[in-house]
């Protein structure tokens, strides 16, 4: 690879990459600004909670009675 090809790669490389971070940037606010359009409509400290343990519970599988034992033996804990 010629000197002038590999900066063009670089070049196209970080371009891309440039672009890919200002989408996120973009998405995240977004993602912010939904949640302050329903925050009036719905609790959103519930509903994220919500949103990670569906998320969490969706990965596990069969694992899943495990996790609600091991929820309940350490809210147990926790409550006391």
């Amino acid at each position: 690879m010629t000197m002038q090809n590999q900066s063009d790669v670089i070049l196209e490389l970080v371009t891309r990459l440039i672009n890919i971070e200002n989408e996120l940037k973009l998405l995240k606010e977004d993602k912010k600004d939904l949640f302050v359009e329903y925050k009036e409509k719905v609790d959103i400290k519930a509903l994220r909670a919500a949103f990670q343990i569906a998320k969490i519970r969706s990965k596990l599988g069969d694992s899943e009675v495990m996790l609600d034992q091991y929820l309940d033996e350490v809210a147990k804990k926790i409550n006391v």
